[in-house]
């Protein structure tokens, strides 16, 4: 073999390694996870399919030139990123009528995750062309993996908007649900973000804070809501952020004896789904709870 290019093309480390045969389609749009900033996280078949690739759309030339030299791998390449997306679509459909293999990636992470492609891959499928994913690394997985959240589920926020007022509504709407969510931010608006994010919370409640996650300097930081801005004004902001919320506190939904005593002796005043939406709003306690007590206890 002549190049790490021959290598990748010759399929013999997927060979090598006794995995089953490979399969790249011609006409096909190809979505490649790539590294969020270990190289040595990218995987067999994204090299193989990057290497035998016609072309490579790409958020940023630059960058990708960068790593596919790193790999050895000589393909032309497409410049499709947020702002030439639609036009983007219009060449990849174009190389795909050629019958040509197109790859898109972005600069890290997996394309289509608070990242471009989106617009893309639907405009191919719906012209009617094969999109298969690569998978690679994605930073909110990843981040998850380590944080060690309560939740069982969660939300994918991403970023929410720059603008005070705008971050901090976002943030009100999504503290007030009671599943974990996560949130990207960069380095020059992380502490902004991470002040209104201590503002708002409850101060149990508990956040992760991950930075350059798979680098050097990778660090996950575990706070609770009431330690987490002294901590964000001590920070010194490096890095991209993945921000992970924990699912809220569990609160106390029962009804005291006060509110019994009330409930009592209002039962026979209003019906149950009235006294329930009114009692719901004078205790702050759950209107189906109420309501659920009401019927057990009526007569």
């Amino acid at each position: 073999m002549n190049s790490l290019n021959d290598l990748w093309t010759s399929n013999a480390l997927i060979q090598a390694a006794g995995l089953p045969g490979q399969n790249c389609p011609d006409s096909t749009l190809y979505i490649v996870g790539l590294p969020i900033g270990n190289l040595g996280d990218i995987t067999l078949r994204a090299l193989w399919i990057l290497a035998l690739a016609d072309v490579v759309a790409a958020e940023d030339t630059r960058e990708t030139r960068k790593l596919l030299d790193k790999f050895g791998i000589s393909v032309k390449l497409l410049s499709v990123r947020e702002h030439n997306e639609r036009h983007g679509a219009e060449q990849i459909i174009e190389l795909l009528q050629e019958g040509k293999k197109v790859t898109l990636v972005t600069d890290a992470g997996t394309p289509c995750v608070s990242d471009p492609g989106a617009r893309a891959v639907k405009a191919v499928r719906e012209a009617g062309f094969r999109v298969i994913p690569v998978p690679g690394a994605s930073a909110v997985v990843t981040a998850l993996s380590g944080a060690g959240l309560d939740g069982s589920g969660f939300t994918f926020v991403g970023f929410v908007p720059p603008q005070s007022k705008a971050r901090r509504n976002a943030l009100a709407y999504w503290l007030a649900r009671p599943e974990p969510f996560v949130l990207y931010e960069a380095p020059h608006r992380v502490v902004d973000l991470l002040e209104d994010l201590a503002a708002a919370m409850e101060p149990e409640r508990r956040v992760v804070v991950a930075r350059e996650i798979t680098k050097k300097f990778e660090t996950f930081s575990s706070l609770t809501g009431a330690e987490l801005a002294e901590w964000a004004a001590l920070h010194e902001p490096r890095g991209e952020y993945v921000i992970l919320v924990d699912e809220a506190p569990a609160k106390d939904n029962a009804l005291s004896e006060d509110d019994i005593r009330w409930l009592r002796a209002m039962m026979s005043e209003l019906p149950s789904s009235k006294l329930a939406a009114v009692a719901a709003k004078v205790t702050g306690k759950p209107r189906d709870e109420i309501y659920q007590w009401l019927c057990e206890h009526k007569n």
